[in-house]
């Protein structure tokens, strides 16, 4: 079976992979890719391309564009956990205080280069966010594909802060949690899973993803810095 997931739910999924392929005796072979954005690496470019995958997990916004596109099986889909945006720091450096909207600002300000991923939080950042603080323009931000990249960017000393989903920065090397930004000005992003249609593994794929949205899943889910969402899955 193979899945194709973006960098958001990849830590708990990691950690939950090798319960569930010994538990039910399917081999999984996991591939990656961005939510949302341009560029050849995106989830949709792949499937569009003809990457295999029975499974894709990803942010709720780029599931429902592959939903639109008939990329997934109708009624497939199923909401796994809800993240917040955050920031990271390189390990070892000071942390800035970025509990408010002035002290984010100031941050963000402050730095001499921001990383943010080119996907579905970057998306927002520079749509939206950035230009209601009115910072659009005064800030030198680095895009980049996936979301591990602005992290390493931060590991490796070129960029000062990478501002992303909080569960990304959680298993990233090299990076602090600075902390969550404020939350009048946060986005929570909700991760899902859904069959790729034309899957030949269906019967599998609803139990990955049965097992990733069961209760047993959550505690994993909370410790990568994410709400679990199987609660409202029993509803």
């Amino acid at each position: 079976m193979h899945v194709l997931i973006s960098g958001g739910f990849h830590g708990p999924y990691n950690a939950l992979l090798p319960e569930f392929e010994r538990a039910s005796g399917i081999k999984v072979t996991t591939g990656s890719g961005a939510s949302q954005g341009s560029g050849p690496q995106t989830i949709a470019a792949q499937l569009a391309r003809g990457v295999p995958a029975d499974v894709v997990i990803l942010s709720r916004e780029g599931l429902d564009d592959l939903i639109a596109a008939k990329k997934i099986i109708a009624g497939t889909d199923v909401d796994l956990a809800r993240v917040p945006v955050g920031v990271a720091v390189r390990t070892g450096t000071p942390k800035p205080d970025v509990s408010t909207v002035e002290t984010f600002k100031q941050a963000l300000l402050k730095a001499k280069t921001v990383a943010i991923p080119g996907s579905t939080s970057g998306i927002w950042l520079t749509t939206e966010l950035f230009p209601k603080l009115g910072i659009a323009g005064k800030i030198n931000v680095k895009l980049t594909p996936r979301g591990t990249d602005s992290a390493a960017m931060v590991a490796a000393g070129d960029a000062d802060l990478a501002v992303q989903p909080t569960s990304e920065i959680m298993h990233a090397r090299g990076v602090d949690f600075a902390g969550n930004i404020a939350a009048e000005i946060q986005f929570v992003q909700t991760f899902s899973a859904a069959v790729v249609t034309g899957s030949g593994e269906i019967a599998g794929s609803r139990r990955l993803i049965e097992f990733l949205a069961s209760a047993g899943a959550s505690e994993t889910i909370r410790k990568s810095g994410m709400e679990s969402l199987a609660s409202s899955n029993l509803d």
